[in-house]
């Protein structure tokens, strides 16, 4: 209720006049919004609000008003005029509780849970990515930039990943990859420099399937991949940002390289969770 009101409010009185696209319908019911409304500063997340939790992940003596920035500029397709893009920046403080070897920040939708509804039935994660010219991501280094953790914390049943996969050619570095919990690629393209890029995957927790969907810019939305079998099991959490694995060490949690006066960043839009049930899916 928040989101709308604000929203309302700034864009009757003409506040941040960007020009907006037409927002793309979300015709199927959402069950997490991280959808961030204009005008809304970065101080909001710092403490409970709506849309992520305040408390994770984060580097130990962080702020999210330290990490988080909301670029002005075109606005991604399912977000149009009401909400503005939010981008999770890495510095040499990004690091979450002991884990040295990672840099690493990443929202949490503030309703989701281990064993919660976003693990059951059918669902289809929305997000959109743009890049940062003014905070590269460094490809020789491994990212997990979405990915859905087990409750466990043993694995991910989904990963979208970009960068050099450690063990892996670096031949695909500059691709966005979509992986299952075993690492096979379940599709990959090449990163957009300038462009919104729109993803969704639906999770058919039922028969443990795959769907994708992709676009550029403020094109519809269209099947890439799947249905493809994969396993989902084990239940667990979205998170949404980066985790920026070392280059040098087979123990990546803990140590390896990471270069000083880090100062990176992934844009993202259009986030939200919705329900898929009876083959609904927002194009």
């Amino acid at each position: 209720m928040y989101r709308e009101t604000l929203a309302a409010l700034l864009l009757s009185t003409g506040a941040f006049a960007v020009p907006h696209p037409a927002t793309a319908s979300v015709k199927c019911p959402i069950v997490f919004d991280g959808r961030v409304p204009v005008g809304t500063a970065a101080t909001f997340f710092d403490s409970s609000n709506a849309l992520f939790n305040p408390d994770y992940v984060k580097g130990n003596d962080l702020k999210w008003s330290d990490i988080l920035k909301l670029p002005a500029g075109e606005s991604s397709r399912f977000d149009g005029a009401a909400y503005q893009p939010v981008e999770v920046t890495l510095s040499d403080k990004s690091i979450f509780q002991q884990q040295k070897g990672f840099r690493r920040a990443g929202l949490q939708f503030i309703q989701d849970s281990s064993t919660g509804s976003g693990t059951t039935g059918i669902k289809t994660l929305h997000f959109s990515v743009k890049q940062d010219a003014a905070r590269p991501l460094n490809l020789t280094h491994e990212y997990l930039n979405v990915w859905h953790e087990t409750a466990d914390y043993s694995a991910d049943q989904i990963m979208f990943q970009t960068g050099q996969i450690i063990g892996k050619s670096a031949s695909d570095k500059n691709n966005f990859k979509i992986l299952d919990r075993s690492g096979k690629s379940l599709y990959s393209i090449a990163m957009d420099k300038t462009s919104w890029q729109n993803f969704a995957i639906t999770l058919n927790y039922s028969k443990n399937q795959v769907q994708i969907y992709y676009s550029v810019g403020q094109a519809p939305l269209k099947s890439v991949a799947g249905p493809t079998s994969a396993d989902l099991s084990g239940q667990g959490q979205f998170q949404i940002g980066i985790l920026k694995k070392p280059t040098g060490t087979s123990d990546v949690v803990n140590s390896g390289y990471q270069e000083s006066k880090l100062n990176e960043g992934q844009i993202y839009g259009g986030l939200f969770l919705e329900d898929s049930a009876n083959g609904c899916v927002s194009l």
